[in-house]
């Protein structure tokens, strides 16, 4: 069966070949599985295709076709250690593709008010932080965090150089010692959480990692700053937020500032230099605060 993979998915990838290859990938992956397709999901993922489909005896389900440089082998590795507990059960799949329950894409945790989303989002999350299994695969935060601050160093340009500087001085202390090592979802947000059939909420999409909790939850800090900018006391609601989300469970203030303040520079800058000024500026303002 053809298709036409979701436009913002084309946007995000431009001409990559896996993307031309995908349309047989897709036909192959639906064949081996014996699926039933009801439709391709939109506006989708940037970096993967998911379509809802039912499996050979009725079951309904998502499947998620994802290419190598996005590491699905870590995402499935992840998913299958967690086995559903606060996270998306994993059904089966193959090397590039992950067949997963079936959950409510169009209500995530970002749908409901912002201090409920919160209390929601974090009782969602640190369900997901335990020992990582043995021999496992995944970076740690040092790894991922280094690979970034040297690229934001390359793009230092671009973002005010104080606030640079204060985020790679603070990535540094924190690496110097790693409190905890557990594994991690790595890109925790509210939008990432999505409503569920067999418990009201679950996450979706890891890119998972070993590390301390604080890193996890410096995603989730600053989701929808957009509100707290257009408010006349965004600069004060900014910190109070972090320490409130830091106190509910049970996290160091100071490194969970610390870990938002260096992952809202480098995710600002980086989206400036790709060319996404406003979204980008919006990070760094929101790290100017903290």
């Amino acid at each position: 069966m053809g298709f036409e993979p979701p436009q913002r998915l084309v946007r995000a990838l431009g001409d990559n070949d896996w993307l031309g290859r995908l349309p047989k990938l897709f036909e192959e992956t639906v064949a081996r599985h014996g699926l039933e397709i009801e439709r391709v999901m939109a506006p989708g993922g940037r970096s993967s295709l998911v379509v809802l489909v039912r499996q050979q005896d009725g079951t309904p389900a998502a499947l998620k076709i994802v290419p190598p440089f996005a590491a699905p082998e870590l995402e499935r590795a992840a998913l299958a250690h967690w086995d559903g507990f606060g996270a998306v059960r994993l059904l089966g799949g193959s090397e590039e593709a992950l067949l997963l329950e079936r959950l409510h894409p169009e209500m995530s945790v970002r749908s409901l008010p912002d201090a409920k989303a919160l209390l929601e989002a974090a009782g969602t999350v640190r369900r997901l932080w335990v020992e990582p299994p043995a021999g496992h695969a995944f970076e740690t935060v040092a790894e991922r965090t280094g690979r970034q601050a040297a690229a934001l160093s390359g793009n230092a340009d671009v973002a005010p150089p104080a606030l640079v500087a204060a985020a790679l001085s603070a990535r540094e202390e924190l690496t110097a010692l790693s409190p905890e090592e557990l594994l991690l979802h790595g890109n925790f947000r509210q939008s990432k959480v999505l409503a569920g059939d067999r418990t009201p909420w679950l996450a979706v999409g890891p890119e998972p990692l070993v590390g301390e909790r604080a890193y996890d939850l410096a995603r989730l800090a600053r989701d929808r700053a957009e509100d707290l900018i257009a408010a006349s006391a965004g600069a004060s609601s900014a910190r109070r937020r972090v320490n409130r989300l830091a106190d509910s469970l049970d996290v160091d203030r100071d490194r969970l500032r610390g870990w938002t303040l260096f992952r809202a520079v480098e995710s600002g800058t980086r989206a400036i230099a790709a060319g996404r000024r406003a979204e980008g500026e919006l990070s760094l303002e929101f790290a100017g605060w903290l």
